[in-house]
């Protein structure tokens, strides 16, 4: 399940991005300097686009941290979308690609193997969020999963929820129904290459 993933986009690019689609981006924080990062792991730092309530075609550009203490005090990082509707604080996590791990081909070799997931012809995605405030952290984000689809069965028997391009001002949108927004891609909608 994903634990890592990247983004190597320019902010300019994606602030390009949302305008296509139509989404005014604001920076309530002020412009984010957000640097190029091949890894983006559990518990750092990391842009998302969260929903404005009640104002459609609208997002907030602010910067978070992946996860936050459940229960037990492990990082929440992913979190099932099945049997729910988010109607609050969703959030568009932006990334040009996601990695996975597998036990290695390689019968001597120790270490997991690394596949580089993108979205085939799209510069860069969104996987749906939510976040949340704690006491322990402030405001974080989590990643939804769902069942696999065709591109990512053959690697883990679960995945992040990845949205349409044209889903994003929906998601962004809590009067849409989640449910309606959260299913799999097309085969072949994502590439993969094994990077380590």
């Amino acid at each position: 399940m994903c634990n890592d993933y990247r983004l190597m986009v320019e902010l300019a690019s994606v602030i390009e991005e949302f305008e296509h689609l139509k989404i005014n981006i604001r920076f309530p924080e002020g412009r984010p300097n957000i640097e190029a990062r091949e890894d983006i792991r559990i518990t750092d730092t990391a842009p998302i686009v969260r929903s404005v309530e009640g104002d459609r075609g609208v997002g907030e550009l602010v910067q978070r941290r992946w996860s936050w203490p459940g229960p037990s005090k492990n990082p929440v990082y992913h979190f099932r979308s099945e049997g729910r509707d988010f109607s609050s604080h969703r959030a568009l996590i932006l990334c040009d690609g996601f990695f996975e791990f597998t036990n290695p081909i390689e019968k001597d070799k120790k270490r997991k193997d690394k596949w580089l997931f993108q979205k085939v012809g799209e510069p860069i995605f969104a996987i749906a969020g939510i976040w949340r405030a704690t006491e322990e952290v402030g405001e974080a984000f989590t990643m939804l999963t769902m069942a696999p689809g065709p591109d990512i069965a053959p690697y883990h028997d679960r995945q992040i929820v990845i949205l349409e391009r044209d889903a994003w001002m929906d998601w962004l949108d809590s009067t849409v129904s989640a449910k309606s927004l959260i299913k799999p891609l097309p085969a072949g909608s994502l590439s993969v290459e094994q990077v380590g």
